[in-house]
């Protein structure tokens, strides 16, 4: 997002919580999910328990995989239009590989046709992450992911188009999690540990994936491995509520919620 746009977004989303304020009306985040009827995640409330009404869309995503993408690009921008229908005051679209799969100008363009569709400011997981990883002095990048090859081939290329230096992109080779083991905290700790090990000079350690639980390990990751550990729900809903004009801290769950 050029700077331009984000102050834009920053602008309008201070002066659309400023009128929600003054008419005594909760903001409301809407939220596009890859999967059809896909429920508001827990996270959301353990993050942000009071102050903020949360919506879900989802579009249909079957499989992670770029042919999976294309058969529900189109359904983004209906999805966008009936939660601001709905009473949306912003719009996050969240899921990284959705949004980062063909680079980050097709990234951006997803978010400026919500926006245009709808009125309303507007991000996607994959922004969340990069913006998280800048706010976090994030460089040298290692990247843990629930995905298959290819995937993680693409998101090497969004990265690197987003200025990171990737020195390691490791992924669970998840397609559809409904035909995949179960994916354990312990699990995805160990994993996540284990990848940014394989890459000691990285500064910073992403895991990319919405649909993996990670809140409750971030903090404890970033213990273990001494770095800025950014992932893709938890900070996706912070980039989220902050749209609409929450402050987007939450303590206990790692050093960049933990700023708001």
């Amino acid at each position: 997002m050029n700077p331009s746009r984000r102050e834009f977004l920053k602008t309008g989303s201070v002066i659309a919580a400023g009128a929600m304020l003054a008419n005594g009306a909760e903001p409301t985040l809407g939220m596009i999910f890859p999967p059809a009827d896909y429920p508001v995640p827990p996270e959301a409330k353990l993050m942000y328990p009071s102050g903020v009404r949360f919506l879900a869309q989802g579009v249909g995503l079957e499989r992670m995989t770029p042919e999976g993408y294309d058969k529900v690009i189109d359904n983004i921008v209906p999805a966008a239009k009936k939660l601001a229908a709905e009473g949306a005051n912003g719009i996050a679209l969240m899921g990284t590989s959705l949004s980062f799969y063909k680079g980050a100008a097709f990234n951006q363009q997803l978010a400026d046709a919500i926006h245009k569709a709808t009125g309303l400011p507007s991000t996607t997981m994959s922004t969340a992450v990069v913006e998280g990883l800048r706010e976090m002095g994030g460089h040298r990048v290692a990247v843990a992911t629930a995905y298959n090859d290819e995937v993680n081939r693409r998101l090497r290329i969004f990265l690197e188009e987003s200025g990171f230096e990737v020195l390691t992109v490791k992924g669970l080779g998840i397609e559809r999690f409904e035909d995949s083991p179960p994916v354990t905290q312990d699990g995805l700790m160990k994993f996540s540990a284990s990848v940014h090990a394989s890459v000691p000079k990285a500064d910073s350690l992403l895991i990319s994936c919405g649909a993996l639980k990670t809140l409750e390990i971030v903090a404890p990751l970033e213990k273990e491995c001494k770095v800025p550990v950014v992932s893709s729900l938890p900070h996706a809903l912070r980039a989220g509520v902050r749209l609409v004009g929450l402050s987007g801290r939450s303590n206990g769950f790692g050093k960049l919620l933990a700023k708001g």
